[in-house]
């Protein structure tokens, strides 16, 4: 079930797109200023952010920024300024589109779906997690603009946990998906693999320990 986070200082501006959106399957966070936002961002896994411009202390602007360094999450600016230089600014933060109000509940429905097709047709090559980016064609991998040096392996694995969170992969399956079925590999050196990965994610500042979990006497599985 998506889940949106929706910010604004007016609190029946968020009551109503939340009515608009829950009976169509969203899940919905709801915050009152950029600080907050930043903070659901952090401690959840959103997946999409509609983001006001005009609040007090940290504006959209402003806030747009920051999610910017933390994520890569969908935003779409939906505000009440609607002057050219307003939408180009916006898009030039990070944005990935800028409605205006008053705006059809149809309209907001469909921009919502358009932002999320167009982030599945490319989240194969390129995946982000809590700002960890993992991508495929520029074989990079990259936390709050720090790289991420990772073998070739060592990239594969982290690619295929980054893509099947919640999945158990035992040391066995894990051999015949990154080394291949004719591998005398053996589950240690998977395990050193990831060893290896984990402390290079953690030099970095990522809380790698909080999603690659080891399986007891299975294997290895990425927690959401």
């Amino acid at each position: 079930m998506p889940h949106i986070l929706i910010v604004d200082d007016e609190e029946r501006m968020v009551d109503l797109i939340s009515l608009y959106l829950k009976p169509h399957g969203y899940t919905i966070s709801k915050a009152y200023t950029g600080e907050e936002a930043l903070q659901l961002l952090q401690e959840n896994k959103i997946d999409l952010v509609l983001l006001d411009i005009m609040m007090p202390e940290m504006d959209g602007w402003v806030t747009c920024k920051e999610i910017r360094k933390l994520s890569d999450v969908p935003i779409i600016m939906l505000t009440a300024r609607e002057q050219v230089e307003d939408i180009v600014k916006g898009l030039k933060l990070g944005a990935d589109d800028y409605m205006t109000k008053p705006f059809e509940e149809q309209v907001l429905l469909a921009r919502i779906e358009a932002v999320s097709r167009r982030l599945h047709q490319t989240n194969g090559s390129f995946l982000n997690v809590k700002g960890l980016m993992w991508d495929s064609e520029k074989h990079l991998v990259t936390y709050k603009n720090q790289v991420i040096s990772m073998t070739p392996l060592e990239f594969k694995l982290q690619g295929l946990f980054m893509k099947n969170p919640e999945r158990v992969f035992s040391r066995e399956h894990l051999i015949q998906l990154i080394w291949g079925f004719e591998s005398n590999t053996e589950g240690r050196t998977i395990d050193s693999h990831i060893r290896n990965l984990r402390e290079k994610c953690r030099q970095t500042g990522f809380p790698i320990d909080d999603y690659l979990k080891t399986i007891w006497g299975v294997g290895y599985k990425w927690k959401n």
